[in-house]
């Protein structure tokens, strides 16, 4: 069923353009040149850009495993479709400085998390429930030349905040969405595979200062925090569009120093640098993690429901840095890069989180869009939530693990193969799973993980 989905998309791509075919002038390129796998489409593509659209499918593919730890061992496969179209307002209508843009995903597999590793930061990316959903949704306008500009409808905000340059070739999801808002907002909060009505506003001050700030819905699905399922009701299809929560407010701060600019003839000569500050406020209401509503201890039979505790925030820095690089012009680039976040203790369960690495492209002679990267990431399970975990095994007389922390490392191998075609090999290993959670199999902590696979990036 799901393939028969993403091939009605093509179909529907194809179908809509092909009225208004036209042949290339120049001589086709061959498969392994071109750079999507259909090519031109016999010249539908640049008919499509004539005319201010933009029509982008991709694939993602991959197969995990655990050989040692987790709460089981196994492999899955899992994949993700994208069908995305952005339109140029002032090709298309007339209407300048504008773009319209919408992406529907379709989410296949069996994600290997949950069911064989119990761990918090997930091994992929793409992991997520199963469906076929809208995901974005929005129009932006820019004003007095660029300066600023303005996105209104519904948004991921992973594509505009909190994101790592170097870090995105990470498989780990971690290595996208961090830790700390995955885990202690409403369902991991309004990114991949969710989003949510919003307006951001990005101000362009100079060439190297931008700010960036929005107000959201803080919870996609709009239900209840325990029980916020990917697909709850009209969130399996992405046309929720909740507002029933709360608002979630986001400002961030950057500065960007000798950054590619695509399709320039000249690159900057320079070290990249890119540094961001911000910080998110939920105004939704949040619970205690060891208190209930009566003041007793929520692993006591006393307890009533947990405290709420109306607010949540976060404060985190990005920081991705080129270090070196054999000659001015050489794209070859040895770079680091850091992201961290914390929160308060009491109504999450994670109150800090770090992830962070190198990469270096080009990294072999004659693989100049190759990139290596061996990376790390740290969540710490909050204060009051180890306590949580103290009080029941002091109350309830058992031995249930106190959770601590979990931490994984990652290597990983991007190839350009052609250019619509990467592929990569990764390896995670995690240490103190979950935490440090018992397996629900044997009672004792789950084990330290090895996590071997390999993901496939199309573009068709």
């Amino acid at each position: 069923m799901r393939s028969s989905l993403r091939l009605a998309l093509l179909a529907t791509v194809l179908f809509s353009t092909a009225s208004a075919a036209r042949a290339e002038d120049a001589a086709p390129l061959t498969i392994w040149q071109r750079g999507n796998l259909l090519g031109d489409l016999g010249g539908l593509r640049p008919w499509a850009v004539d005319h201010g659209v933009t029509l982008t499918i991709t694939e993602q593919s991959e197969i995990k495993g655990n050989t040692t730890g987790g709460t089981k061992r196994g492999a899955t496969y899992d994949g993700l479709t994208t069908l995305s179209a952005s339109v140029d307002t002032d090709k298309a209508f007339g209407w300048s400085g504008g773009t319209l843009f919408i992406s529907a995903l379709n989410i296949h597999g069996r994600p290997l998390s949950p069911y064989y590793l119990g761990s918090l930061q997930t091994a992929s990316g793409i992991e997520a429930a199963p469906t076929t959903r809208l995901w974005e949704l929005w129009v932006t306008q820019s004003f007095a030349d660029g300066l600023f500009d303005v996105k209104l409808g519904q948004q991921s905000l992973d594509q505009d905040f909190l994101s790592s340059t170097n870090s995105a070739i990470f498989v780990n999801t971690m290595m996208g969405w961090p830790m700390v808002p995955s885990v202690d907002l409403y369902a991991g909060g309004p990114a991949y595979p969710l989003s949510s009505l919003g307006a951001r506003i990005k101000v362009n001050v100079n060439d190297n200062v931008t700010v960036l700030a929005g107000v959201f819905g803080d919870n996609p699905p709009g239900g209840p925090f325990n029980n916020d399922s990917q697909l709850r009701g009209d969130t399996r299809w992405g046309n929720n569009f909740s507002l029933r929560t709360g608002s979630l407010f986001i400002a961030e701060a950057q500065y960007q120093l000798n950054q590619k600019t695509p399709g320039a003839e000249k690159q900057p000569e320079g070290l990249p640098t890119a540094l961001k500050l911000g910080v998110y406020a939920d105004s939704g209401d949040f619970y205690d993690q060891r208190y209930a509503t009566n003041g007793a201890l929520l692993a006591s039979n006393a307890s009533l429901s947990p405290r709420k505790i109306t607010g949540n925030s976060a404060v985190y820095v990005v920081f991705d840095q080129g270090v070196w690089k054999p000659a001015p012009d050489s794209g070859r680039v040895l770079s680091v890069f850091v992201r961290a976040l914390s929160a308060p203790t009491s109504q999450n369960v994670v109150d800090f989180s770090v992830n962070g690495g190198i990469t270096l492209t080009a990294p072999l002679e004659g693989r100049d869009d190759d990139t290596f990267g061996l990376g790390f990431g740290y969540a710490h399970v909050s204060n009051q939530a180890r306590a949580y975990d103290r009080d029941v095994a002091r109350l309830g007389g058992d031995t249930t693990p106190v959770r601590s922390s979990e931490t994984f490392i990652e290597a990983t191998y991007q190839a350009q193969v052609t250019p619509w075609l990467q592929v990569q090999p990764d390896v995670q290993y995690v240490i103190h799973p979950g935490g440090g959670i018992a397996n629900p199999y044997t009672g004792k902590r789950v084990a330290n993980e090895w996590v071997f696979g390999a993901r496939t990036n199309i573009t068709f």
